[in-house]
């Protein structure tokens, strides 16, 4: 009887053993899965940010209403894409702070750029503007650089985007 006694709980610690291998193949397999997730996601969320901040600029490029109204100006510490509109007022977009930043106002208004409205956080801003074709660098917070080269044109601000 005794023997009986010993053989069934080593079958109990065979299975019991069985099952802890399968939980920790299991275990093994999340964290491997969860991981890869992770790195994914943030991927995507760092590769929107840079799009969205390309899509807003090109979009307020292409409300002004001739190629004349778009330029860049200096402002603050760095240069600011000014846009003015049909009543004379200015949009600003320019890098302020860690944020791309939007002030509008008007011209006889003196505005410093921190007063500006926070639109979203970026690494940083580099503009360019030649022969009408207008280059958008954007730095993300991780350090990549995404840029648009943009066709200023009589149609609304912008005619081609690259």
């Amino acid at each position: 009887m005794k023997k009986k006694i010993i053989r069934h709980h080593m079958d109990g610690l065979i299975a019991l053993l069985l099952f802890g291998v399968f939980a920790a193949c299991l275990l093994a397999v999340l964290l491997t899965g969860a991981g890869a997730y992770k790195r994914l996601n943030n991927r995507n969320e760092e590769s929107y940010a840079r799009r969205t901040c390309m899509q807003y600029v090109a979009n307020r490029v292409h409300q002004a209403p001739k190629p004349s109204d778009v330029r860049i100006e200096p402002f603050g510490s760095g240069d600011a894409l000014s846009i003015i509109d049909q009543d004379g007022f200015i949009t600003r977009v320019y890098y302020c702070d860690g944020y791309l930043m939007e002030l509008y106002n008007g011209s006889s208004f003196t505005l410093n750029p921190q007063d500006g409205e926070r639109i979203m956080e970026i690494g940083g801003l580099d503009l360019s503007l030649q022969d009408g074709m207008l280059t958008v660098t954007v730095t993300d917070s991780t350090g990549q650089n995404s840029e648009m080269v943009l066709t200023l044109s009589g149609k609304g601000g912008m005619s081609d985007e690259k």
